[in-house]
């Protein structure tokens, strides 16, 4: 039958006249007797070859077929047998028959409608009437022999006419609306466990989403179990997960797409890692559709997600009294935000966990929010939790949202109320010390022979602009440290410099992710007469700093989470962000303090705290070499104290390398090392 409708097709002299065989085909039903017969499987085998004569039917005749109701209706039929049955043998035909109807309607997206509706009808279309004019001229003729019928079905002119013209609007659907066959058939075949037909049906439905007009959109939304069905198989991977996943696995796997769903052969094994590649893929999946598909498909399946997966499944998960639920969800969101890629996602997962209210928190705010509780977790008694909760966030802070740091940061800092008004200008640097006054700098500290690396320096030299000079800043940070608590010096490979140029291409990078939010270069200038107000940081940098004072307390891994948030924090190029986390001499309000003030507090802590440790400085180089795996590991007294001198020292470099590539000095007396060849 192919063969000769095929021939016939070429022998017709006017390009999409039908001829005979192709009215015969159409006006005697064959194609819905070939799909009752692959339906029932009679005889054996009988479902595969009609899919594959389906196939090359409507991929081999060129004249337009889909449009025929005696066409249209024999195809549902058989995409509602695709897809239902998981490990169907006829799997590579059904995936092939829908890939030739997603490639017509690529050719005819006007298609897409008349296909997803289930309809028997669809109004007249320029294209085929064209097609569709000899057919009724045709009918015309044969009308002459029999009498015209309204009925569809008396007899054969009326099962020709239904065939042959286009079918009027007034037809009841095949089905229930909201039934789709070919986005269930495809979303069936997704789920096969043969890797070449799940790609296949996802790249086929991938098209679907992507070729759809503005009406075709619109019923894919509104009109088809595309958006619910895409979303369901989410959540069913994720709810597979096993309950007890390591946060450590789940935050090392990488290298997950929807093309590659598997885990990488050579990374470690571990109990779930099937179900969590699985799970993955399908999430890199969703998030490609959605930022590939009309703006329209896009923004709903997006509030699918955040609907389904995000509130109803995980926001109970992050809240819940158990450690582990909190665990492992926090860990599988943050590598979930590492994977999100799509505008529209992004926006939902924003408001997800930050909410859509703006206005800045009080500091006696109970935590009423998502956000508020995932900051309370990031100080919570179980270090893991505060790791993994602090790992989110500074995933967070890498997604080019701008409400990100405008709710967590800027929104606290407008209207600089933590610079003091009206105060008059130090004469010399020394005056913004105040050591005596500071209660961590008592007389026996003074007395016990400890001093700063460096003296402090004159007042600040200024630019042009009236910021403070980059080196000045830089100074101040790499001295904060004194002498007898540095060890880098012993070393190689870590020194300052090298922070520099890890910092130039992180600065580089954020720089070009908030280009297009229009940020500001100077802070505001501020009313001298303008009465002073409260100031409270915000709940986030409160968290964080309440978190840096501790450092000397805290475990190794956790004091490294929370500077790894702070340096991220301090690379926004944002003339407030600067001026608060990175300008020592900034002339703060009473009451307030700024990461350099809680520094200096760290410092005044460590001093006294140095004189009850014996051997001191050896000690603190044994522990620092342990650290870069230099000397085997092994236990020593006040080990969580030391490691905290570590950090601190470190943190400082950073935070000077941090200020120096923001605002690179002109100074020729300057001079640093160039990047070595490959680095940036």
């Amino acid at each position: 039958m192919l063969d000769i409708l095929v021939y016939e097709e070429k022998q017709q002299a006017a390009a999409g006249e039908a001829g005979p065989c192709l009215e015969y085909l159409l006006q005697h039903k064959i194609l819905e007797t070939l799909c009752t017969l692959g339906k029932a499987e009679y005889p054996p085998g009988m479902r595969q070859q009609v899919l594959q004569f389906f196939s090359k039917v409507l991929a081999q005749v060129q004249h337009p077929l889909l449009h025929y109701l005696n066409v249209h209706r024999p195809v549902q039929k058989l995409l509602r047998l695709g897809g239902t049955v998981p490990g169907s043998l006829t799997e590579k035909e059904e995936v092939q028959f829908t890939t030739v109807l997603c490639s017509k309607i690529q050719q005819d997206p006007a298609l897409l409608t008349y296909i997803l509706e289930g309809k028997k009808t669809i109004g007249r279309k320029k294209a085929s009437r064209e097609a569709t004019a000899s057919l009724r001229e045709a009918a015309s003729v044969r009308d002459k022999d029999c009498p015209q019928s309204k009925a569809p079905d008396s007899g054969p002119c009326g099962a020709w006419a239904s065939s042959a013209q286009l079918p009027a609007e007034t037809e009841e659907p095949d089905g229930p609306i909201g039934e789709s066959s070919l986005i269930t058939s495809l979303i069936g075949l997704c789920k096969s466990k043969k890797g070449r037909v799940a790609l296949k049906a996802q790249e086929n439905l991938l098209l679907l989403v992507r070729v759809a007009s503005q009406a075709a959109a619109t019923c894919l939304v509104q009109s088809s179990p595309c958006c619910p069905a895409v979303v369901e198989r989410l959540c069913q991977l994720y709810q597979s997960l096993p309950s007890a996943l390591d946060p450590a696995d789940i935050a090392a796997i990488e290298g997950i797409s929807w093309r590659l769903p598997s885990a990488p052969s050579d990374e470690a094994s571990f109990p779930g890692k099937e179900a969590l590649a699985a799970f993955l893929g399908w999430f890199d999946y969703c998030d490609h559709l959605i930022t590939e598909a009309h703006a329209v498909v896009s923004d709903a399946l997006a509030k699918a997600v955040a609907e389904k997966l995000f509130v109803e499944i995980l926001q109970p998960q992050l809240l819940h009294v158990s450690e582990q639920s909190v665990l492992t969800s926090t860990a599988l969101l943050t590598v979930m935000l590492r994977q999100l890629r799509a505008p529209a996602l992004l926006r939902e997962a924003v408001a997800f966990l930050l909410g859509m209210d703006q206005q800045p928190a009080a500091p006696e705010d109970s935590p009423r929010t998502l956000c508020a509780h995932l900051i309370r977790h990031c100080d919570h008694l179980s270090d893991e939790i505060s790791i993994a909760t602090l790992r989110l966030f500074e995933e967070l802070l890498q997604k080019p949202h701008e409400q990100i740091v405008r709710s967590l940061i800027l929104c606290h800092l407008e209207g600089r109320a933590y610079v003091a008004r009206g105060s008059p200008e130090p004469e010399s640097y020394e005056d913004t010390l105040d050591l005596e006054e500071d209660p961590y700098f008592t007389d026996s500290f003074l007395d016990s022979g400890f001093q700063p690396s460096v003296k402090p320096p004159p007042a600040p030299a200024t630019n042009p602009d009236g910021k403070t000079a980059v080196t000045e800043i830089v100074n101040s940070f790499l001295c904060l440290v004194p002498e007898e608590a540095k060890t880098s010096a012993f070393l190689e490979e870590t020194g300052y410099d090298t922070y520099v140029h890890d910092a130039y291409g992180l600065f580089q990078e954020c720089s070009s992710r908030v280009t297009p939010w229009g940020w500001p270069l100077a802070p505001p200038p501020l009313d001298p007469h303008e009465p002073e107000r409260p100031f409270f940081e915000g709940p986030f940098l409160q968290m964080l700093f309440d978190r840096m004072s501790r450092i000397l307390e805290q475990p190794y891994s956790l004091n490294l989470q929370v500077t790894s948030v702070l340096s991220r924090l301090a690379l926004f190029p944002h003339p407030l962000i600067h001026e608060y986390l990175l300008d020592p001499y900034t002339s703060l309000a009473p009451g307030c303090r700024s990461l350099f003030s809680v520094l200096v507090r760290v410092i005044g802590d460590l001093m006294q705290r140095i004189q009850r440790v014996p051997q001191f400085p050896g000690k603190l180089l044994l522990v620092r070499r342990q650290l870069m795996g230099q000397v085997p590991g092994e236990q020593l007294d006040h080990q969580t104290f030391l490691q905290g001198v570590v950090v601190l020292e470190e943190f400082c470099k950073e935070l000077a390398a941090i200020a120096f590539v923001k605002f690179p000095p002109h100074d020729p007396h300057l001079h640093l090392s160039k990047p070595p060849e490959g680095h940036v």
